[in-house]
């Protein structure tokens, strides 16, 4: 993840790429809920406005991130996979009957699925990227953009070139267990 960025403009044709990229993973039952928002500047600075505002932003640890060029914010619609999933072909799931009745709810997977999108796109394009919760920010960033009630933020991407000075996260020195302690053939405890 990159935590800063050197200002420099996102080529149109790239974002473009990225745009698409985004809405090509899966798409449960079909139900095309998935929305991005892209915001360049001088939308950028609101965001920022409403999510870092100062004197928070003074003793933000990542203040070049704030450089990065494009964000991207996508949306999820929960109630339009209940309303799909409603439908004839798919009445039998049970899941037409509320948010609460899916188990798994899909409209996460895919959501998460366009981001790992966007997230490989930006590599693939050798831009730099950096994906964040909005946390408690959420239905302010949603009624600053004007969002449609019901839709579910995933979080904000940053977009951009890296800045040569951009340092991890603290968190990039977690040891990670052995790939034989989590990939599990044939079941768990199997050898």
């Amino acid at each position: 993840m990159t935590r800063n960025f050197d200002g420099r403009p996102v080529d149109p044709k790239d974002l473009e790429q990225l745009e698409s990229w985004y809405f090509r993973g899966p798409n449960a039952g079909n139900t095309d809920a998935l929305d991005l928002v892209v915001l360049n500047a001088p939308e950028i600075s609101a965001y920022w406005t409403t999510t870092l505002p100062s004197p928070r932003r003074e003793h933000f640890p990542w203040p070049g991130l704030l450089n990065a060029p494009v964000l991207l914010i996508p949306y999820v619609n929960p109630d339009a996979y209940v309303q799909r999933y409603g439908e004839p072909d798919k009445a039998t799931t049970g899941f037409g009957d509320g948010q609460d009745a899916w188990p798994v709810p899909y409209w996460w997977i895919d959501g998460g699925a366009a981001v790992e999108n966007v997230l490989l796109g930006c590599a693939a394009l050798d831009l730099g990227v950096c994906f964040f919760g909005q946390f408690g920010h959420e239905p302010a960033v949603a009624e600053l953009l004007g969002v449609p009630a019901g839709r579910r933020a995933l979080g904000t991407l940053a977009v951009g070139h890296r800045d040569d000075s951009d340092r991890p996260s603290a968190s990039v020195s977690r040891v990670h267990r052995p790939l034989g302690e989590r990939v599990h053939r044939g079941g768990w405890g199997h050898g």
